[in-house]
Protein backbone atom coordinates (compact mmCIF):
# COMPACT_ATOMS: atom_id res chain seq x y z
CA UNK A 1 0.00 0.00 0.00
CA UNK A 2 1.02 3.64 -0.03
CA UNK A 3 3.08 5.64 2.49
CA UNK A 4 1.25 6.88 5.09
CA UNK A 5 2.44 10.40 3.59
CA UNK A 6 0.63 10.24 0.83
CA UNK A 7 -2.86 10.02 2.28
CA UNK A 8 -4.85 13.01 3.49
CA UNK A 9 -8.10 10.74 4.67
CA UNK A 10 -7.24 8.52 7.96
CA UNK A 11 -10.12 6.60 7.12
CA UNK A 12 -8.97 5.28 4.30
CA UNK A 13 -5.93 4.83 5.65
CA UNK A 14 -6.92 1.69 7.74
CA UNK A 15 -9.47 0.71 5.41
CA UNK A 16 -6.01 0.11 2.67
CA UNK A 17 -3.90 -0.91 5.63
CA UNK A 18 -6.69 -3.65 6.48
CA UNK A 19 -7.26 -4.71 3.08
CA UNK A 20 -3.60 -5.25 2.41
CA UNK A 21 -2.91 -7.16 6.01
CA UNK A 22 -6.11 -9.19 4.50
CA UNK A 23 -4.88 -10.09 1.10
CA UNK A 24 -1.50 -11.38 2.98
CA UNK A 25 -2.70 -13.11 5.80
CA UNK A 26 -6.28 -14.25 7.81
CA UNK A 27 -6.76 -10.45 9.14
CA UNK A 28 -9.83 -9.93 10.35
CA UNK A 29 -11.58 -7.00 11.30
CA UNK A 30 -12.09 -8.17 15.29
CA UNK A 31 -7.99 -9.04 15.18
CA UNK A 32 -7.38 -5.19 14.25
CA UNK A 33 -9.74 -3.86 16.85
CA UNK A 34 -8.03 -5.77 19.88
CA UNK A 35 -4.77 -4.46 18.65
CA UNK A 36 -6.06 -1.20 18.71
CA UNK A 37 -7.82 -2.04 22.24
CA UNK A 38 -11.64 -1.70 21.03
CA UNK A 39 -14.21 -4.10 22.61
CA UNK A 40 -16.33 -3.61 19.44
CA UNK A 41 -15.36 -6.35 17.11
CA UNK A 42 -16.48 -3.93 14.10
CA UNK A 43 -15.33 -0.66 15.30
CA UNK A 44 -12.87 0.24 13.02
CA UNK A 45 -14.65 -1.25 10.02
CA UNK A 46 -17.40 1.34 11.01
CA UNK A 47 -14.67 4.11 11.12
CA UNK A 48 -12.75 3.08 8.17
CA UNK A 49 -16.94 3.74 6.36
CA UNK A 50 -17.35 7.03 8.55
CA UNK A 51 -19.95 6.00 10.44
CA UNK A 52 -17.97 6.30 14.43
CA UNK A 53 -14.73 8.37 14.91
CA UNK A 54 -11.98 8.01 16.50
CA UNK A 55 -10.63 10.13 19.83
CA UNK A 56 -7.03 11.64 20.01
CA UNK A 57 -6.28 8.90 22.36
CA UNK A 58 -7.92 5.88 19.80
CA UNK A 59 -5.93 7.55 17.37
CA UNK A 60 -2.73 6.94 19.14
CA UNK A 61 -3.88 3.69 19.81
CA UNK A 62 -4.91 2.31 16.07
CA UNK A 63 -1.73 3.99 15.01
CA UNK A 64 0.31 1.91 17.58
CA UNK A 65 -1.48 -1.36 16.52
CA UNK A 66 -0.05 -0.08 12.72
CA UNK A 67 3.28 0.23 14.12
CA UNK A 68 3.67 3.56 12.93
CA UNK A 69 7.40 5.27 13.47
CA UNK A 70 7.21 7.87 15.49
CA UNK A 71 6.50 10.61 12.74
CA UNK A 72 4.18 8.61 10.78
CA UNK A 73 2.03 8.46 14.31
CA UNK A 74 2.04 12.05 14.14
CA UNK A 75 1.01 12.24 10.65
CA UNK A 76 -1.82 9.66 11.56
CA UNK A 77 -3.25 11.51 14.73
CA UNK A 78 -2.82 15.13 12.45
CA UNK A 79 -5.27 13.16 9.87
CA UNK A 80 -7.62 12.51 12.53
CA UNK A 81 -7.49 16.19 14.25
CA UNK A 82 -8.11 17.04 10.32
CA UNK A 83 -10.81 15.26 9.82
CA UNK A 84 -12.88 15.98 13.39
CA UNK A 85 -11.94 19.49 13.15
CA UNK A 86 -14.94 21.78 14.53
CA UNK A 87 -13.38 25.06 12.50
CA UNK A 88 -11.52 26.44 9.97
CA UNK A 89 -8.53 27.31 12.11
CA UNK A 90 -8.66 23.93 13.51
CA UNK A 91 -8.63 22.20 10.18
CA UNK A 92 -5.67 24.45 9.06
CA UNK A 93 -3.44 24.06 12.00
CA UNK A 94 -4.00 20.26 11.42
CA UNK A 95 -3.23 20.27 8.06
CA UNK A 96 -0.44 22.58 8.34
CA UNK A 97 1.49 20.16 10.43
CA UNK A 98 0.85 17.04 8.02
CA UNK A 99 2.49 19.37 5.55
CA UNK A 100 5.15 20.14 7.97
CA UNK A 101 6.16 16.53 8.83
CA UNK A 102 5.87 15.23 5.32
CA UNK A 103 8.41 17.83 4.28
CA UNK A 104 10.68 17.65 7.12
CA UNK A 105 10.95 13.56 5.61
CA UNK A 106 11.21 14.88 1.88
CA UNK A 107 7.42 13.98 1.05
CA UNK A 108 5.16 16.00 -0.47
CA UNK A 109 1.19 15.57 0.57
CA UNK A 110 -1.49 15.37 -2.12
CA UNK A 111 -3.48 18.52 -2.76
CA UNK A 112 -0.85 20.61 -0.66
CA UNK A 113 0.38 22.84 -3.17
CA UNK A 114 -3.09 23.31 -4.40
CA UNK A 115 -3.93 24.21 -1.10
CA UNK A 116 -1.69 26.93 -0.42
CA UNK A 117 -2.16 28.19 -3.83
CA UNK A 118 -6.16 28.80 -2.86
CA UNK A 119 -5.33 29.82 0.55
CA UNK A 120 -3.89 33.04 -0.10
CA UNK A 121 -5.50 35.65 -2.44
CA UNK A 122 -1.96 37.06 -3.42
CA UNK A 123 -1.54 33.50 -5.54
CA UNK A 124 -3.58 34.30 -7.95
CA UNK A 125 -3.31 37.82 -8.25
CA UNK A 126 0.41 37.28 -8.83
CA UNK A 127 0.39 34.42 -10.90
CA UNK A 128 -1.86 36.84 -13.26
CA UNK A 129 0.17 40.10 -12.61
CA UNK A 130 3.84 38.00 -12.81
CA UNK A 131 3.30 37.52 -16.53
CA UNK A 132 2.06 41.18 -17.63
CA UNK A 133 5.13 42.67 -16.19
CA UNK A 134 8.38 40.78 -18.02
CA UNK A 135 11.41 42.21 -16.08
CA UNK A 136 9.76 43.60 -13.08
CA UNK A 137 11.19 43.37 -9.95
CA UNK A 138 8.94 42.89 -6.67
CA UNK A 139 8.90 46.09 -4.87
CA UNK A 140 7.07 47.12 -8.64
CA UNK A 141 4.66 44.17 -8.64
CA UNK A 142 4.13 44.58 -4.80
CA UNK A 143 2.60 48.87 -5.99
CA UNK A 144 0.68 47.61 -8.72
CA UNK A 145 -1.18 45.35 -6.44
CA UNK A 146 -4.87 46.34 -4.98
CA UNK A 147 -4.32 46.16 -1.70
CA UNK A 148 -0.67 47.44 -1.85
CA UNK A 149 1.83 44.51 -0.19
CA UNK A 150 5.42 44.38 0.60
CA UNK A 151 8.00 43.56 -1.61
CA UNK A 152 9.23 40.69 0.51
CA UNK A 153 5.27 39.07 0.56
CA UNK A 154 5.86 39.21 -3.14
CA UNK A 155 8.57 37.62 -3.24
CA UNK A 156 7.50 35.00 -0.78
CA UNK A 157 4.58 34.21 -3.52
CA UNK A 158 6.79 34.29 -6.47
CA UNK A 159 9.20 31.52 -4.88
CA UNK A 160 6.37 29.27 -4.01
CA UNK A 161 4.30 29.49 -7.37
CA UNK A 162 7.77 28.65 -9.37
CA UNK A 163 8.61 25.81 -6.77
CA UNK A 164 4.22 24.52 -7.16
CA UNK A 165 4.94 24.85 -11.04
CA UNK A 166 2.18 27.27 -11.50
CA UNK A 167 4.91 29.36 -12.87
CA UNK A 168 8.15 29.08 -14.53
CA UNK A 169 10.23 31.85 -14.51
CA UNK A 170 13.61 32.37 -18.08
CA UNK A 171 16.99 33.09 -17.45
CA UNK A 172 15.88 36.78 -17.74
CA UNK A 173 14.06 36.62 -14.59
CA UNK A 174 10.45 36.70 -16.61
CA UNK A 175 7.40 34.54 -15.69
CA UNK A 176 5.07 32.52 -17.82
CA UNK A 177 2.26 30.54 -16.78
CA UNK A 178 2.56 26.65 -17.16
CA UNK A 179 -1.27 26.30 -17.59
CA UNK A 180 -3.93 29.40 -18.32
CA UNK A 181 -6.31 28.55 -16.02
CA UNK A 182 -5.94 27.03 -12.51
CA UNK A 183 -8.94 25.15 -10.69
CA UNK A 184 -9.88 23.46 -7.15
CA UNK A 185 -10.72 20.57 -9.27
CA UNK A 186 -11.61 17.10 -7.02
CA UNK A 187 -8.86 18.95 -4.22
CA UNK A 188 -9.55 17.12 -0.63
CA UNK A 189 -8.84 20.65 0.89
CA UNK A 190 -10.68 22.78 -1.95
CA UNK A 191 -13.32 23.59 0.45
CA UNK A 192 -11.54 24.62 3.62
CA UNK A 193 -8.57 26.85 1.12
CA UNK A 194 -11.36 28.34 -1.01
CA UNK A 195 -13.77 29.50 1.81
CA UNK A 196 -10.35 30.97 3.06
CA UNK A 197 -10.14 32.94 0.31
CA UNK A 198 -13.80 33.50 -0.87
CA UNK A 199 -13.34 35.26 2.70
CA UNK A 200 -10.28 37.38 1.42
CA UNK A 201 -12.09 38.21 -1.60
CA UNK A 202 -14.98 39.76 -0.24
CA UNK A 203 -12.74 42.02 2.38
CA UNK A 204 -11.09 43.27 -0.60
CA UNK A 205 -14.27 43.37 -3.07
CA UNK A 206 -15.67 46.08 0.42
CA UNK A 207 -12.72 47.73 -0.23
CA UNK A 208 -12.93 48.22 -3.90
CA UNK A 209 -16.01 50.15 -3.49
CA UNK A 210 -14.62 53.27 -1.51
CA UNK A 211 -11.12 52.99 -3.22
CA UNK A 212 -11.63 52.48 -6.72
CA UNK A 213 -13.12 54.74 -8.76
CA UNK A 214 -16.56 53.71 -10.34
CA UNK A 215 -15.60 53.48 -14.19
CA UNK A 216 -13.08 50.68 -13.60
CA UNK A 217 -15.17 48.96 -11.18
CA UNK A 218 -18.58 46.69 -11.23
CA UNK A 219 -21.12 46.55 -8.77
CA UNK A 220 -24.77 44.98 -9.11
CA UNK A 221 -27.38 42.45 -7.72
CA UNK A 222 -30.48 41.00 -6.88
CA UNK A 223 -32.85 40.21 -4.76
CA UNK A 224 -35.10 37.00 -5.83
CA UNK A 225 -37.72 35.40 -4.42
CA UNK A 226 -36.97 30.96 -5.72
CA UNK A 227 -38.02 28.13 -5.16
CA UNK A 228 -35.19 24.68 -5.07
CA UNK A 229 -35.19 24.05 -8.18
CA UNK A 230 -35.34 27.93 -9.68
CA UNK A 231 -31.78 28.15 -7.25
CA UNK A 232 -30.37 24.77 -8.96
CA UNK A 233 -30.84 26.48 -12.46
CA UNK A 234 -29.41 29.57 -11.28
CA UNK A 235 -26.48 28.01 -10.00
CA UNK A 236 -26.02 26.57 -13.15
CA UNK A 237 -26.44 29.54 -15.21
CA UNK A 238 -24.11 30.98 -13.44
CA UNK A 239 -21.41 28.06 -14.12
CA UNK A 240 -22.20 28.61 -18.04
CA UNK A 241 -21.58 32.34 -17.53
CA UNK A 242 -18.42 32.00 -15.61
CA UNK A 243 -16.94 29.64 -18.75
CA UNK A 244 -17.95 32.45 -21.13
CA UNK A 245 -15.79 34.88 -19.17
CA UNK A 246 -13.00 32.35 -19.17
CA UNK A 247 -13.07 31.94 -22.97
CA UNK A 248 -13.54 36.27 -23.18
CA UNK A 249 -10.37 36.73 -21.06
CA UNK A 250 -8.32 33.95 -22.59
CA UNK A 251 -8.96 34.53 -26.10
CA UNK A 252 -6.14 37.73 -25.51
CA UNK A 253 -2.74 36.73 -24.75
CA UNK A 254 -2.13 40.39 -23.36
CA UNK A 255 -3.03 42.05 -20.10
CA UNK A 256 -3.33 45.34 -18.98
CA UNK A 257 -4.92 44.86 -15.25
CA UNK A 258 -5.78 41.62 -12.98
CA UNK A 259 -9.91 41.71 -12.08
CA UNK A 260 -11.54 39.67 -9.39
CA UNK A 261 -14.71 38.15 -10.49
CA UNK A 262 -17.28 37.80 -7.44
CA UNK A 263 -20.50 35.68 -8.67
CA UNK A 264 -22.22 35.66 -5.41
CA UNK A 265 -25.73 33.72 -4.85
CA UNK A 266 -26.97 33.11 -1.02
CA UNK A 267 -29.94 32.97 1.16
CA UNK A 268 -31.47 36.58 2.55
CA UNK A 269 -34.18 34.39 4.61
CA UNK A 270 -34.86 30.88 5.87
CA UNK A 271 -36.78 28.16 4.16
CA UNK A 272 -40.22 27.89 3.91
CA UNK A 273 -41.03 31.38 4.32
CA UNK A 274 -44.56 30.68 2.59
CA UNK A 275 -45.49 28.56 4.91
CA UNK A 276 -46.89 30.18 8.02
Amino acid sequence: MKDILEYTDYRQYIADYYADRKAKTAFSWQEFAKMAGFSSPVYLKYVSEGRFNLSAEAAARVASAISLADFECDFFVEMVKFDHAKNDDEKRAAFSKMVSIAESHKAKIVDGESFRFFEDWKNPVLRELAPAMPGAKPLAMAHACRPEVSAAEVSETLNFLVKANLLQKDKDGNYTQTDKIVTSGPMNFAPLALRGLQRQMGEIALGAIENVPQDERHFSGLTLGVTREAYKKIVQEIADFQKRVIAIATSESATDEVYRLNVQLFPMTKKSVNKG
